[in-house]
């Protein structure tokens, strides 16, 4: 990778990096901001309940669908064109959400916002390495960019909570401002690289077929509570995504320009990145939601009150994503940080597994949010590094859609199965004759446990099994740390 211009020197590659964040987190706002309004939409535009979780699933379904074709268009077409148009869509489908005045409206404008959404999701970690090619530098980046994407969702609670005792219309309505702001400085300090990969056509066949076979099962796993996990409606869809997923291999090994060529697969740690991100998605998504829900159903909190419950563990996060997290790993290598935060994060879970019906904040939730921020602070970083530094330059926005598609997928899968354990444990405890606060904790209590052990699963795998030692392929320098601790 070529190293940074003169107009884009130490000091405006940090300023592009937090433009580029605040874009990011416009993004990962989107997908909890909107959970607090949703009474309030529905008692507005007249939603059913069935009909009103398409105001989730519609964002969902082309967020995810769309991830790994946005990020090779990235590498094609440039990965700032892409970044640009992704948030123009973002920013105009969010005035359409908040001006919605029917159901049919929103529903249409929230698919568009989850297809902008993809696209500048997918290129946001390329930008990064462009922008950042020294291993300290880039390690601290990626700090930066995951505490966003860790803290965002309680930020999101936080500002949907202030924004819909105005009106619901606000938490679209937003948008534009920091929108237009991000769009402006964008162009101004992200590098204007044309496409690394010369010469390549789009492998169209190869785009239908994933995106394809990503928003069915995506589709299948957002409805397979409403629907039932064993009816014919999920696993004919569920069957119908596999056999797509596998003529889209099949087409990869035979095309000549490939929308994902199989051989970064045969990078070891892109690849246990990859199945690390699932489990640990799986176990955060799940977490963030059920405690949710643990807290305001059982123990009678506010939203506001949710969110500032989650600020402890964003303020852990923020003190390792910001410069502590980018030192273990350039001190000690991507595999030990990363396992050892997966099973800190793990062990917090666990710990929510013994919150009571009648639980204490700081007894009972406070020591597992310390121990979520701290094992997500340590363990953010590597997973990111290890999914996208030993790409080729020309490939990073196809890695950086893989790893944000395992996070999606795993995120959706696990909280879509640990939902319904939990819904199942609830039920069979109020058939037993316990009442209703008490049959909620049980089922929240098997949920954490679970997702507990999907954590520390993770971290013991990719412990053992991903190469560490080193940053990618690079030897750790004296250069290096000097970057890395001497600041921005």
């Amino acid at each position: 990778m070529t190293s940074a211009s003169p107009q884009h020197e130490p000091r405006s590659r940090w300023l592009a990096l937090y433009v580029l964040c605040c874009g990011v987190l416009m993004i990962v706002l989107d997908t909890t901001i909107v959970n607090v309004a949703l009474p309030s939409i529905r008692e507005e535009l007249h939603f059913t309940e069935t009909s009103l979780v398409w105001v989730v699933n519609a964002y969902m379904l082309t967020f995810g669908g769309f991830l790994l074709l946005g990020g090779r268009l990235g590498d094609l077409f440039g990965h700032r064109k892409l970044f640009l148009l992704g948030l123009v869509l973002f920013t105009v489908a969010s005035v359409a959400c908040g001006i919605a005045t029917s159901k049919e409206v929103l529903v249409a404008a929230r698919a568009i916002q989850g297809l902008g959404g993809a696209v500048v999701t997918a290129v946001a970690l390329s930008l990064i390495m462009d922008l950042f090619t020294e291993d300290g530098d880039r390690a601290k980046a990626m700090g930066v960019y995951g505490f966003v994407c860790a803290a965002g969702g309680s930020i999101g609670v936080l500002l949907g909570g202030a924004l819909t005792t105005l009106s619901w219309h606000w938490i679209f309505l937003v948008n534009l401002p920091i929108g237009i702001a991000v769009y402006a400085f964008s162009v101004k300090l992200l590098p204007d690289a044309k496409g690394t990969a010369h010469g390549e056509k789009l492998d169209w066949a190869g785009a239908l077929t994933i995106t394809s076979s990503l928003m069915l099962a995506v589709y299948a796993i957002v409805n397979g509570n409403e629907a039932g996990w064993t009816s014919l409606a999920t696993l004919g869809l569920l069957g119908i995504a596999a056999v797509l997923l596998a003529l889209f291999i099949f087409i990869e090994s035979r095309v000549t320009h490939p929308l994902m060529p199989l051989t970064l697969f045969r990078l070891r740690n892109v690849a246990i990145a990859n199945v690390v991100s699932v489990f640990w998605a799986a176990a955060m998504f799940a977490w963030f939601f059920i405690s949710a829900l643990y807290l305001q159903q059982v123990l009678g909190y506010t939203p506001m009150q949710v969110g500032l419950a989650f600020l402890p563990p964003d303020l852990i996060m923020a003190v390792f994503s910001l410069g502590l997290s980018a030192k273990l790993v350039m001190r000690f290598g991507i595999r030990l940080p990363m396992g050892v935060g997966l099973v800190i994060a793990g062990t917090g879970l666990v710990l929510f597994s013994f919150a009571p019906v009648n639980g204490d904040f700081w007894w009972h939730v406070f020591p597992g949010m310390v121990l979520l921020g701290l094992g997500g602070g340590i363990a953010f970083n590597p997973v990111l590094l290890a999914a996208m530094n030993d790409v080729q330059p020309s490939e990073s926005g196809l890695a950086s859609g893989m790893v944000n598609t395992a996070f999606m997928m795993g995120g959706a899968l696990g909280l879509a199965v640990l939902a319904s354990m939990a819904g199942a444990r609830t039920e069979s405890l109020l058939a037993a004759g316990n009442d209703m606060p008490a049959a909620l904790t049980g089922g929240y209590q098997l949920a954490f446990l679970t997702g507990g052990l999907f954590a520390i699963g993770a971290g013991v795998f990719g412990a053992l099994l991903m190469r560490g030692g080193q940053l990618g392929n690079k030897p750790l320098d004296n250069k290096n740390m000097t970057h890395l601790t001497s600041g921005h």
